[in-house]
């Protein structure tokens, strides 16, 4: 009798020849390029739809166009004149007005306006923040009086002088100092000195006179003048100026340009 064939035997006989435990390579494919699940698809549509729909809204659609224009800050300049100069596209699209154009274009245009600020206000309306500059001394040319502000910027041309802001006079045609500090420079020193005094002093000064670089001279309300000096040690010149005054106030001359060396003279 013939021996009984093993287990292992009975097993191999089974396998067809050249077959193999490891998985085939059609298999393998499959499993790196299935095809995405139905709920993958819907949300990848859900976000291109949305995407979508926001930019229709944004720029197709009546929701989110300029309506309405809304100035402030304006002092002598009127709502209307920023309105007309800023000219906002009425009817565009909020998301594609060109706030940067705005503010250059006003701020070329109406050299009054220190600074403007251009803000979308969601989801009809714009609104322009008007600073506009002030003016501390007056220069008199041809008859017209031109606004100066802080900084020496000549800004606007007015005929009637604002209350309170005294007229800059260069008078340095002959001074030497012209050679080294042109009239723009002495303008700056004009301002400067102005900037620095007290409030009492400040509200009475009628006149800035600029000769030269080291002489400025204030001419105040009932005939006083203070010699100042150049513009440096504009604080030092304030305290003293405010101290000599009040021990001498029937004194019709002060002299500062020293400030550690004051002198008060005339009645």
């Amino acid at each position: 009798m013939a021996a009984g064939s093993t287990t292992a035997e009975k097993s191999g006989a089974n396998k067809p020849k050249g077959s193999s435990e490891r998985p085939s390579r059609t298999g393998t494919r499959n499993l790196r390029f299935r095809v995405p699940a139905p709920r993958v698809l819907l949300v990848v549509l859900g976000v291109v739809a949305l995407v979508a729909g926001g930019i229709w809204a944004l720029y197709g659609s009546t929701w989110f166009r300029v309506e309405r224009v809304k100035t402030s800050g304006t002092r002598i300049l009127t709502p209307g004149e920023v309105e007309g100069v800023a000219a906002v596209p009425v009817g565009s699209p909020l998301v594609s007005v060109d706030i940067d154009a705005i503010e250059a274009r006003l701020r070329r245009e109406l050299p009054r306006i220190d600074s403007v600020d251009v803000e979308r206000s969601w989801p009809h309306g714009i609104g322009l923040k008007v600073t506009e500059r002030k003016p501390v001394l007056l220069l008199e040319k041809g008859g017209k009086l031109i606004e100066v502000d802080a900084n020496g910027v000549r800004f606007a041309t007015v005929d009637t002088a604002p209350r309170g802001v005294p007229r800059l006079v260069l008078d340095a045609a002959s001074s030497p100092s012209l050679r080294r500090f042109d009239a723009d420079r002495l303008l700056r020193e004009a301002v400067r000195v102005r900037g620095e005094l007290p409030g009492e002093i400040a509200e009475n000064t009628r006149v800035v006179r600029v000769t030269s670089y080291d002489s400025v001279t204030l001419e105040l309300a009932k005939g006083r003048t203070v010699f100042w000096g150049s513009g440096e040690h504009g604080p030092a010149k304030a305290r003293v100026l405010t101290a000599l005054m009040k021990a001498s106030p029937k004194a019709g001359h002060f002299d500062v340009s020293a400030p550690t060396a004051p002198a008060a003279s005339g009645s």
